[in-house]
């Protein structure tokens, strides 16, 4: 029997899809876990997989067009089976076409054929985070004219978030590159062309961008430009330019044990650095080079300009994707919500005598910021005014904890969020921060591990500042600035006796929360860690 397959919602926010590429042919059979097709959502690009198993008899949605969530996608049954009934119940505009699905295929051919030469594919820039709106291309990993087989790795693309590999849905010849290493293209702007060797593809970029034949000539150049940047490009690659192809992972683990990654040989594609490769890798190249090293260094210092005493010089940094994403939202923030400040001091002297029981038991790990987030999140529960969302027609109150905890990272800071962290221990909140801050350091954070936060905390404890003030973290009503545990002379039942002390600021958006708010909220959370016990009542 046949069946309907509609539209998917693949995220939380997804209103609508739209259909990159289809991966089966009506008339072709699908197994179940078959890719279907791509889909690109409001946060990325997916692969939408058949968990039904028959001949796709019927395609709804065209590749390129967009259809609301639940709409008709495509019909799977058996071969010549009568689908009539499902497409004049299906949604209107599948009703409108036509009830014969091949008379459909075969009218929407030509058309496909007059856009695009048989088999190529033109591959665009990628939504890889929800608040991605441009992509940087870090490295490529192929040049023009290399053979690409779907799972290729086709380039390292820098979003606001972190640096990401991209791979490939399509295989065949790599005939064009519209966005150079370095350069910066809006997301659905023309990434690469992807065909069968051979085929022209000069009309097809400038068709894509303009929409129509009068920008070709400028498309020419800039394929010629292209291929001229990638003809060099394996020049730039070998150890003596200096240029090595690694994973970000890979570059990141170099990095913290001080490997030069010029001695590393890779095994990955095209000779590309990966993880194991560094891990495996032990400095014995390093000693027979040793004596080549003084001839590098002389050579060095002889190029060394000498620098006067006092001068000064400026170097320009292309700021990242990310770095541009959180100048916008954090500046978006501070100028549209009117920020207030709470401060207090909360005593911590009984919070590291049960940090030191809980840690002797085997296999745990608790951080004072494990506890000050298992406080934030029962102080919400029991003030929700401060867990809440602005709208300009309403606010939101949620009933659910999530708390975003920030985490420096090389290129600027990261939210990775704590799902429904009222409901965890303390053991498994500092198992997932650990993770999570693990995941941002080496830039592999998925974009649904930095959404939905309701609350946000802020340490900069670690580094010895003892009081500071934080940027909302929109659409958070508020945010928790923690600074360090100091010890000094405090005043207890009337004498002066040596204590242990923490400053935390309660940052407030003064449309949600009001002062007397945020006032019980910082004394209920005082309250939890001034007597951690009360924490597991």
């Amino acid at each position: 029997m046949a069946v309907v397959i509609t539209m998917p919602r693949l995220s939380d926010t997804m209103t609508e899809g739209v259909v990159a590429t289809w991966l089966k042919k009506v008339g072709d059979v699908v197994k179940e876990g078959d890719i279907l097709a791509e889909i690109e959502t409001d946060k990325a690009t997916m692969e939408f997989e058949s968990f039904n198993a028959g001949t796709l008899l019927h395609i709804g949605i065209q590749e390129g067009e967009s259809a609301p969530v639940d709409s008709l996608l495509a019909i799977i049954g058996q071969p010549g089976e009568d689908i009539s009934a499902l497409l004049s119940r299906g949604s209107a505009p599948a009703s409108k076409t036509e009830v014969v699905p091949a008379a459909e295929v075969k009218a929407e051919a030509p058309k496909a054929a007059a856009e695009l030469p048989a088999g190529v594919k033109v591959v665009t820039m990628p939504r890889l985070s929800d608040t991605m709106t441009d992509g940087t291309v870090a490295t490529w990993l192929k040049k023009i004219g290399d053979t690409v087989k779907e799972g290729d790795i086709l380039a390292e693309i820098e979003t606001d978030k972190a640096t990401m590999e991209f791979e490939s849905f399509n295989a065949g010849t790599l005939l064009y590159i519209g966005v150079n290493e370095g350069q910066t293209a809006p997301v659905d702007s023309i990434l690469a062309i992807i065909g069968p060797a051979g085929t022209d593809v000069s009309g097809i970029a400038a068709n894509f961008k303009a929409g129509g034949t009068a920008e070709a000539p400028k498309a020419e150049v800039k394929v010629e430009a292209a291929e001229t940047v990638t003809a060099s490009t394996p020049v730039q690659n070998t150890n003596a330019g200096g240029r090595v192809f690694a994973s970000p992972l890979a570059k990141k683990i170099a990095q913290d044990k001080g490997i030069d990654l010029s001695q590393v040989k890779g095994s990955g594609e095209n000779g590309r650095i990966v993880k194991s490769d560094v891990e495996g890798f032990t400095p014995q190249a390093a000693a027979s080079q040793a004596g080549a090293a003084p001839a590098t260094t002389t050579a060095a210092s002889v190029v060394k300009p000498f620098v006067p005493a006092g001068e000064k010089f400026q170097e320009e940094i292309k700021n990242s994707q990310m770095r541009k994403t959180i100048a916008r939202r954090l500046a978006e923030s501070k100028f549209t919500a009117p920020h207030y400040y709470l401060t207090i001091e909360v005593a911590m002297d009984e919070a590291m005598k049960s940090r030191a029981v809980i840690n002797t038991v085997p296999d745990t790990k608790v951080s004072f910021n494990d506890m000050v987030v298992k406080a934030c999140a029962m102080a919400l529960k029991k003030h929700p005014q401060v867990n809440s969302q602005w709208r300009d027609d309403a606010m939101i109150i949620n009933h659910h904890v999530n708390i975003g905890v920030a985490v420096a990272v090389e290129d600027g800071l990261v939210v990775p969020v704590l799902n429904f962290t009222d409901q965890m221990s303390l053991s498994q909140i500092g198992i997932a921060v650990k993770d999570l801050a693990g995941k941002a350091k080496n830039k592999k954070l998925t974009p649904a591990e930095m959404e939905g936060s309701t609350f946000t905390v802020s340490n900069l404890g670690m580094f010895g500042i003892q009081s500071f003030t934080s940027i909302i973290n929109q659409p958070n009503s508020a945010i928790l600035s923690v600074g360090a545990i100091e010890e000094k002379p405090v005043v207890r039942n009337g004498q002066i006796v040596v204590g242990n002390t923490m400053t935390v600021t309660l940052a407030c958006d003064h449309r949600t929360v009001d002062g007397a708010t945020g006032a019980q909220f910082l004394q209920t959370l005082r309250q939890y860690l001034e007597n951690p016990v009360t924490m597991l009542a």
